[in-house]
């Protein structure tokens, strides 16, 4: 249901489970409604999803986590005269998974959908179920043109799980797809970017540092190995190497900040001011530019622990520097994408190209070979906020866009 503040519409109506909305601001509604923070089950949802495209003749395709707690969807409408081509084709891809609410002050109740004035708000509304309500709401027409023949391009729908906790759940589809011999042309994510066109954006890998070192009174430092010192001592090389990479004659002018950056994010270390700390762990983040890889970083930072390791190893052999990678998502690349960057500025009218620092799914669809942009409605200036919201006309206009880009699949 949406709640629309303008004509104070009833808060006691009701969708119908068995039937399933035509238009996108009421799929957006019913996908709000679903609890979808990444540390519950997205399985509600996906099988209401499943449920709809079966009704429309499809057949779906699932990958579950190992726990059988979540899943992907991936569905195609199939083209060709005989409606039967399942290869090639555009895949539309968002996550289904949404940041959760805890700590954060709403106006309204984060998991209903609710107008006001030109904008609907609700946990997820930009990010990212509102390209996932035009996408659907776009699926029975396309069935329609591949059931008459019309259909010259497979139109593909992947949704996935966890985005939010590391993009785990899109390798799983690209896998599968893979195994059962199915390469898509291209592919759009719609991650909110106010419907303008990102060809790149920057990957992010994080590491978490555990510094051990020995246990000793303050009063006789020398019998103890300070984890606090050795830690900060790695941790001013990290920005001594930030400070490096912000000027390198390669940065890309294009992105908002124009080059990789690396930033410390959590340190905690220590449990009494007369005791020489054995423990100390901090995090950092890297955030390359396509053209980068985390070799640029990790090979200089390992060098570093290598150098440190050897000075605390001489005063007690038990200490030492742990590094451990705790995420890792691919930059997405521009370099194929070409083609797909004309038929979107002809879609859209507007030719200007985008880069962002943010990660999404699109570096894994063109690490699999598929050439891809981000573009959808909403700002993510308004995602993982209290009073989420995405702009009505942002929905009419992805809406209108989808309906091109269909448009264009049924051209000869």
């Amino acid at each position: 249901m949406i709640q629309d503040t303008n004509d104070n519409a009833s808060n006691d109506q009701q969708l119908n489970p068995a039937t399933h909305p035509s238009n996108s601001l009421d799929w957006l509604s019913r996908l709000i409604a679903f609890d979808t923070v990444s540390r519950h089950s997205n399985l509600a949802l996906i099988h209401d999803v499943r449920a709809y495209c079966e009704q429309l003749g499809l057949t779906v395709d699932l990958t579950f986590n190992e726990a059988k707690t979540k899943a992907n969807l991936f569905v195609t409408v199939p083209a060709g005269e005989n409606a039967d081509q399942i290869n090639n084709g555009l895949v539309l891809s968002g996550h289904t998974d949404v940041v959760p609410v805890d700590g954060q002050d709403w106006t309204s109740e984060p998991f209903t959908a609710t107008i006001r004035g030109d904008k609907l708000y609700g946990r997820g509304a930009c990010d990212m179920k509102g390209f996932i309500a035009c996408a659907l709401t776009i699926l029975p027409q396309a069935v329609q043109l591949s059931s008459s023949g019309q259909l010259r391009r497979p139109l593909h729908l992947a949704l996935s799980f966890d985005e939010e906790v590391g993009c785990l759940g899109a390798p799983l589809i690209l896998a599968d797809l893979k195994a059962r011999g199915i390469t898509p042309d291209y592919c759009i994510v719609g991650e909110p970017t106010n419907m303008a066109m990102v060809v790149a954006h920057k990957g992010i890998a994080v590491y978490r540092c555990r510094v051990h070192g020995k246990s000793a009174h303050s009063s006789l430092i020398g019998q103890g190995v300070n984890a606090i010192s050795y830690a900060s001592k790695l941790v001013g090389y990290v920005d001594t190497l930030a400070e490096e990479l912000s000027t390198r004659d390669d940065n890309d002018a294009l992105f908002t900040v124009p080059y990789s950056t690396l930033s410390v994010g959590t340190i905690h270390g220590g449990t009494a001011t007369n005791i020489v700390p054995n423990l100390c762990e901090f995090t950092f983040d890297y955030r390359n530019l396509p053209h980068m890889t985390q070799d640029d970083i990790l090979a200089p930072i390992q060098a570093k622990v290598a150098e440190l390791n050897a000075q605390m190893q001489a005063r007690a052999p038990e200490t030492g520097i742990e590094l451990m990678q705790e995420e890792s998502v691919p930059a997405m690349t521009d370099n194929n994408s070409a083609e797909l960057q004309s038929l979107i500025a002809a879609l859209t009218g507007d030719d200007e190209r985008h880069k962002v620092a943010y990660a999404t799914e699109g570096g894994q669809f063109t690490n699999a070979g598929i050439p891809t942009i981000i573009c959808g409605p909403g700002s993510i200036e308004q995602a993982h906020k209290a009073d989420e919201y995405v702009e009505l006309i942002e929905i009419e206009r992805c809406d209108g866009f989808l309906q091109k880009l269909l448009d264009s699949c049924t051209a000869k």
